[in-house]
């Protein structure tokens, strides 16, 4: 292993950087990407039957993505409907942001590192032919076994990129079909409360029309 990094030169070490990032990265976007991290079942059960301010400690007591919505919601009853919701679009796009956070380098990854392979693979292949009538002296052999381990650093960058494209694929689904059911949670809690009791139809300090 160690002999194939000191004759791999700078490419394979920037290739076994990538690689540890990546696989950091993937280990804490999926430790907090959990389904039960996010949406905590017990805030989900919470959220089906309890009143405002039981569901503001449930969420105090479980905080989380799904949590810092519920909040939201809370904390904007009094203003109009549609103002509201805008609130918690705003917050909702915050959230997923942080949801979707070292995503960006994974796709980088995916990008450079077999780029960062090939052009291990072709500086160490230049020598080869450009001193191959003198140094070589005709041992094919040789030239051969040169060029294979050139090759070793095209190979490298290929299974550097490979698993980190699958998670980078995987987790950018998962982060859409969570973002999809936070909403579906926010939209129900919405219309049940301001169907409740009319709450939110008419922002504070604001009369009715028609009203002297």
């Amino acid at each position: 292993m160690f002999a194939l990094l000191a004759d791999g030169g700078p490419y394979l070490w920037l290739l076994l950087l990538l690689s540890v990032t990546s696989l950091a990265i993937i280990l804490e976007r999926g430790w907090l990407l959990r389904r039960s991290k996010i949406m905590p079942p017990a805030l989900v059960e919470a959220l089906a039957t309890a009143e405002p301010r039981a569901l503001r400690g449930a969420c105090t007591a479980a905080p989380s993505t799904l949590a810092r919505l519920i909040v939201t919601v809370l904390d904007h009853l009094r203003w109009p409907k549609e103002e509201t919701a805008g609130a918690v679009q705003v917050r909702a796009r915050q959230e997923i942001t942080r949801m979707e956070r070292g995503l960006v380098i994974l796709e980088v990854i995916v990008g450079i590192a077999p780029l960062i392979g090939l052009v291990g693979t072709i500086n160490g292949i230049i020598p080869l032919f450009v001193d191959f009538g003198k140094a070589i002296g005709g041992d094919y052999a040789l030239l051969a076994k040169g060029i294979g381990a050139a090759l070793n650093k095209t190979l490298v960058g290929l299974m550097v990129a490979i698993p980190t494209l699958v998670a980078w694929s995987y987790f950018n689904k998962k982060v859409e079909v969570l973002a999809v059911e936070l909403e579906g949670h926010c939209d129900d809690l919405i219309r049940r409360e301001y169907l409740a009791g009319g709450v939110g139809a008419e922002a504070p300090g604001r009369r009715p029309s028609g009203t002297p």
